[in-house]
């Protein structure tokens, strides 16, 4: 069974940091993408950031880009997000998302076959 568990969440002041982690298990071989969403209430699912099986292609939201950094534990099977520089902006639901063979460059829910719990982070003002 493939699971993914998002950890590293939590409660900021602007201009903190945190560092995600998403832990990987159940695939078979290392041949998918990770990608990370965030979500508020009452909106869709946001693509953050994502990451291609071997770690080497990298993409970023424009949101995201200069302030985040995924990096990727093969090893490990764990994704990392270094969140810098957070803002109110930020706050939300971070989820961690598998696509199959994929590169990390997809930026719809729909693309992603498997889903993490995610993982809280509050940034106050």
């Amino acid at each position: 069974e493939v699971q993914l568990v998002e950890s590293g969440g939590g409660l900021v002041q602007a201009g903190g940091s945190l560092r995600l982690s998403c832990a990987v298990s159940g695939f078979t071989s290392d041949d998918y993408a990770i990608g990370w969403f965030r979500q508020v209430p009452g909106k869709d699912r946001e693509f953050v950031s994502g990451i291609g099986w071997n770690g080497k292609t990298t993409y970023y939201a424009t949101s995201a880009k200069g302030r985040f950094t995924i990096s990727r534990d093969v090893a490990k099977n764990t994704v990392f997000l270094q969140m810098n520089s957070l803002g109110p902006e930020d706050t939300a639901i971070y989820y961690c998302a598998a696509e199959l063979f994929g590169a990390g460059t997809k930026t719809s829910q729909l693309d992603y076959h498997y889903w993490g719990q995610g993982t809280q982070v509050t940034v106050s003002a």
